[in-house]
């Protein structure tokens, strides 16, 4: 048992040591990218939920 647990974690080891990280600059690129998606989508949500929420308040007068 411990043998095998030995044995995966070892080999956790190995295959962490072929990954490929990104530099700092990449890293800080794709945050940007990441966050500014995120705030057009959300604004766009947020579009959509306040015109569709007046639609059926208008509905359902």
């Amino acid at each position: 048992m411990f043998e095998r647990i030995k044995k995966f974690f070892k080999e956790v080891k190995v295959e962490a040591k072929k990954v490929n990280y990104p530099s700092k600059d990449e890293l800080i690129g794709s945050t940007w990218v990441v966050i500014t998606t995120v705030v057009i989508v959300s604004v766009f949500l947020g579009i959509v939920d306040l015109s569709l929420a007046k639609i059926i308040k208008l509905l359902v007068r």
